[in-house]
């Protein structure tokens, strides 16, 4: 994945700086799905040079190029990026704001058949399910056992 991030970078005209591509391998191996702000404070003491809009501009480029993919926000008011560019299904909790990959063959098959269908080159898809996630589900019912005692 850090190839095809720094690969995009280059076919954009951008530059490989060093805190560029401290952004594509911090992409690329994250299993979360950060925001720019979080990129930017998990880099910056090891970076000094780096700026905010650094990070928002490679990843506005890296989205462009249809290299990573941006989600939205999951209630939090921030912007969150995804880095796998595969089909899988994202689900958000609206309470704790974390956002998982759900594989499934569906996502897959459905956009074969919008491909196929359609005549797009798809190069990307989203979907996202909003809801509570089972920690945060047994949290609240933690919270009205002790409630109701």
């Amino acid at each position: 994945m850090y190839k095809t991030l720094t690969s995009s970078l280059k076919k954009s005209g951008l530059r490989l700086t060093a805190t560029r591509l401290a952004i594509c391998k911090y992409l690329a191996e994250t299993e979360k799905h950060p925001t720019a702000s979080q990129i930017y404070h998990n880099l910056k003491e090891q970076y000094p040079s780096l700026s905010l809009a650094t990070v928002y501009n490679t990843l506005d480029v890296l989205v462009d190029m249809g290299a990573i993919n941006v989600l939205g926000q999951t209630g939090d008011g921030n912007v969150h990026f995804d880095p796998k560019v595969y089909p899988h299904i994202n689900l958000a909790c609206m309470k704790c704001h974390c956002i998982i990959d759900y594989p499934s063959d569906d996502a897959t098959h459905m956009q074969e058949v919008i491909s196929r269908d359609s005549g797009f080159k798809l190069v990307g898809s989203r979907i996202m399910y909003y809801g509570i996630c089972p920690d945060c589900q047994t949290n609240e019912a933690n919270k009205l056992q002790i409630a109701d005692a």
